[in-house]
């Protein structure tokens, strides 16, 4: 049984020398094939980038419009506050004068009055 196959000590070394050399062909750098499409994709991946960074930097605008859309309304809102606010005072203010001058009339009326029961 021992020697079925017939081989001889010079033919396993042969035969582990051999895989060894295909174990080790394995890892060797294979030639490496250039892609036809090699330009093509390099360009395609250029365009591609180029549309993306347009689409970033029109989101960024807009998000900057958008901003300065978002502050000019608050200015006007504040602006339109402080505007109802000086209008309700300069109301108030026209009010009290209203008022003085209807007390003032009604003493110089009362005064008047006086003076012409006292005759």
């Amino acid at each position: 049984m021992r020697d079925l196959k017939q081989t001889s000590y010079a033919d396993r070394l042969k035969a582990a020398s051999e895989a060894k050399k295909a174990q080790l062909a394995k890892f060797k750098p294979k030639p490496a094939v250039i892609d036809p499409d090699f330009e093509s994709r390099e360009k395609r991946k250029a365009a591609e980038l180029d549309a993306v960074r347009q689409e970033r930097a029109a989101a960024k605008e807009a998000a900057r419009l958008a901003q300065l859309e978002a502050q000019e309304a608050a200015r006007l809102a504040q602006e339109a506050a402080e505007e109802a606010e000086l209008e309700a005072k300069r109301g108030e203010r026209k009010e009290r004068k209203a008022l003085t001058k209807a007390e003032q009339k009604a003493k110089r009326d009362a005064r008047y009055a006086a003076r012409k029961a006292r005759r």
